[in-house]
């Protein structure tokens, strides 16, 4: 059981059990996405902009480097995930520059921090809105479900990254998060299976070794987790240029009342672990092998 409570009303989402569907007023070939700062991706901010300086991130001058680029974003992926506390946090719509001072952050927000990376050197990005079914969160909150939304909004970015060759990367210019680090194809053959939404790994981590398939296109090794997760998928709402676009049309997870009361328990919450409210020693922080933190609210 999963609840509509806790979420936001009069919202327009199609709800397709088993199967995506794609929002007609919102197709990938109408949003060529951006690389313009927006209230949730603060580039500009010194925040960002130090960041981004530590990384060694390629300006636009070397946009003729592709390689160069994707080479890049892996990296600030990897300082993200050991650098950025993955909690619980409900405010998708944090900027990224508070997200920074914080140190710590859902798996919405460290994406975003990435997208914004991203944009500051260049690189233009969008995001696809999905809609994922409460239950897949199940895992994570054991003894709460009927407070899992029934519905999740999840902002899945893409970035622009033009000059790849075709063979190696069949889905660009426009890679996903879990693209830059290889082919889905190539990522579902990979030693340990799918996501499974349990356990210390979340999906920011995850999307660096393995197929995030939210499509249904790959399959993993049949030792291990599928890689497909289209079957969590209630509806694709489509493509938008930015987060914030997509949230000003569809609304986040949870209405503002509940993200109010969440956000001081949750938002403290290591997201390494399954959140049991009557049991504080499973909210400790723990990292999957490799060393590096596992990714935010997913």
């Amino acid at each position: 059981m999963t609840s509509s409570l806790l979420t936001p009303r009069r919202r327009a989402r199609a709800r397709i059990t088993g199967a995506a569907t794609t929002d007609s007023g919102a197709h990938a070939g109408s949003h060529t996405g951006s690389t313009a700062p927006t209230r949730i991706l603060d580039w500009r901010h010194p925040a960002v902009a130090s960041l981004v300086q530590r990384l060694d991130m390629p300006t636009s001058a070397d946009a003729a480097d592709p390689l160069r680029r994707t080479a890049a974003l892996r990296r600030a992926h990897r300082w993200i995930a050991a650098t950025v506390r993955p909690v619980y946090s409900v405010r998708d719509e944090r900027p990224v520059s508070q997200v920074l001072r914080r140190g710590r952050g859902s798996c919405s927000q460290r994406l975003a921090v990435l997208e914004s990376v991203a944009r500051a050197c260049g690189v233009a990005t969008r995001v696809r809105g999905l809609l994922v079914d409460g239950r897949f969160w199940y895992p994570r909150f054991p003894l709460v479900r009927p407070l899992v939304p029934h519905q999740v909004v999840l902002a899945w970015p893409e970035f622009h990254v033009e000059g790849l060759p075709p063979a190696a990367h069949p889905a660009a210019p426009w890679l996903t998060a879990s693209e830059l680090f290889g082919d889905l194809e190539e990522l579902s053959g990979r030693p340990g299976g799918g996501f499974t939404n349990s356990g210390p790994e979340t999906l920011f981590d995850a999307l660096s070794r393995t197929a995030i398939d939210w499509d249904g296109t790959t399959a993993c090794p049949a030792t291990g987790p599928a890689c497909d997760l289209s079957a969590h998928v209630l509806a694709d709402l489509g493509h938008f240029d930015s987060r914030d676009a997509l949230f000003a049309r569809h609304g986040q997870t949870l209405c503002g009342l509940a993200r109010l009361l969440a956000e001081p328990v949750l938002g403290h919450r290591s997201a390494g672990a399954r959140w049991d409210p009557a049991d504080d020693t499973s909210l400790t922080v723990d990292r999957p092998s490799g060393g590096a933190a596992a990714g935010g609210r997913d």
